[in-house]
C-alpha cells in the first residue's frame, strides 16, 4: 500500500434533511478523480482508504455517508436510505466540478458502486470492487440468521446473547427493536454484540484488538435499518441491471473464503456482467486488509493509473 497521506481538503457538505457528509480530498488535484464508498452501511471511512492509489496520479475522495463516521447527525436513520445516498453521490460530483469518475468500493461499498453505476454509466470510467454484496434477502439471512452461524458457531454464541430465546427466529427484527430503543444500555450492549460479530467474521485471522470497532453504534443501527428494509432495492435488483453495465469496466477483487459475502456472489455478478474481470484470492476473507486482498487491490488500482491517465 503506499504511504500515509493526509487530505489537501477537508469539508462538512449540507446534503439537505439535515444531513451533513464529512467529505475529504487527498492526492493530487488533476489527478484521475476515484470516489471512495465505504462499508456498512454506517461504518464510516478509514484514513487507510486513502493508500490504495498513487497519490501523485489520483485525485481520491472519500466521504462518509449518512449517519456514518464524522457526518452528522451520527447514527441517523432519518432520510437515510439507497436512494438517499446515490442522490449525495451526485452532489459530491456536481459540488467538486467532477465530469467522470472511477469508483472503488468494497462490500456494501461495492453495492452502492454498482447502483451507481446501473444509474449513471456515462460518468463512470471504472469500477473496482471488493468482496461484492448483492443485497438480496438470502445474503442478508446468510450472514445474521442462518448460514455464517454455522461457520462461527463460537462467535454466533455471543451475537445470540442479547436477545431471548422466543425473538431469535428474526435476529434483525429482535436487533433493529434494541438498536432503535429508548434503553441506551440494552442500545450498546447490542450495538458492541453486532459490530463484534461481524469484525470477527470478516478477517481470516482474527484478534481479540479487532473488537475495539469505532462507531460501532453508528454501524449496527444504520446495518440493521437498511437489512430490514431489503437495503431499499427491488428483489434482485443488481444482478438484473447489470446489462446497464455493458459500457463500464469492472474489476471484482474477491476472497475465496469470504464468510460474510460468500464468493458465489462474486461469481453470480461476474457471469451476469461478461465485460468484467474478476480476481479471486486464496487464502482470503472479506476483509481489505487481507494481505492479498490488500495487494490485488493496489495492483489493480496502478494498473488504471496508467490506462486512465
Amino acid at each position: 500500500m503506499y504511504p500515509k497521506i493526509k487530505p489537501f481538503d477537508t469539508q462538512l457538505l449540507d446534503v439537505g434533511d439535515g444531513h451533513s457528509l464529512y467529505l475529504e480530498q487527498t492526492g493530487t488535484p488533476g489527478g484521475i478523480p476515484v470516489l471512495v464508498l465505504h462499508g456498512g452501511p454506517g461504518a464510516g471511512s478509514t484514513p487507510v482508504l486513502r493508500r490504495f492509489f498513487d497519490p501523485e496520479r489520483y485525485h481520491i475522495i472519500i466521504f462518509d455517508q449518512r449517519g456514518a463516521g464524522q457526518s452528522r447527525p451520527a447514527a441517523s436513520v432519518e432520510a437515510n436510505t439507497t436512494e438517499h445516498l446515490l442522490a449525495d453521490i451526485e452532489k459530491i460530483r456536481k459540488h467538486l466540478n467532477i465530469r467522470r469518475w472511477m469508483l472503488f468500493g468494497g462490500s456494501w461499498g461495492s453495492s452502492l458502486a454498482l447502483l451507481y453505476a446501473q444509474r449513471h454509466p456515462e460518468l463512470v470510467l471504472a469500477l473496482v470492487l471488493r468482496g461484492i454484496f448483492l443485497c438480496r434477502p438470502q445474503d442478508i439471512q446468510w450472514f445474521y440468521q442462518d448460514g455464517a452461524s454455522r461457520l462461527f458457531p463460537d462467535y454466533w454464541q455471543d451475537f445470540l446473547a442479547p436477545i431471548p430465546n422466543e425473538e431469535r427466529n428474526n435476529m434483525i427484527a429482535a436487533y433493529h427493536r434494541r438498536l432503535t430503543g429508548e434503553d441506551e444500555v440494552a442500545r450498546m450492549r447490542a450495538a458492541m454484540a453486532w459490530t463484534q460479530w461481524e469484525m470477527r467474521s470478516s478477517v481470516m485471522q482474527y484478534s481479540a484488538h479487532d473488537d475495539d470497532m469505532p462507531h460501532a453504534l453508528n454501524m449496527a443501527r444504520i446495518e440493521c435499518h437498511y437489512f430490514s428494509n431489503d437495503c431499499f432495492l427491488r428483489p434482485g435488483q443488481i444482478l438484473n441491471d447489470t446489462p446497464l453495465l455493458r459500457d463500464v469496466p469492472g474489476y471484482i477483487i474477491h476472497g475465496r473464503y469470504d464468510c460474510v459475502c460468500p464468493l458465489e456472489q462474486a461469481w453470480q455478478l461476474h457471469r451476469a456482467w461478461p465485460q468484467s474481470q474478476l480476481t479471486i484470492v486464496a487464502g482470503a476473507g472479506h476483509s481489505a486488509m487481507e494481505p492479498g486482498i490488500m495487494k490485488a487491490l493496489v495492483h489493480q488500482t496502478d494498473l488504471l493509473a496508467r490506462t486512465l491517465g
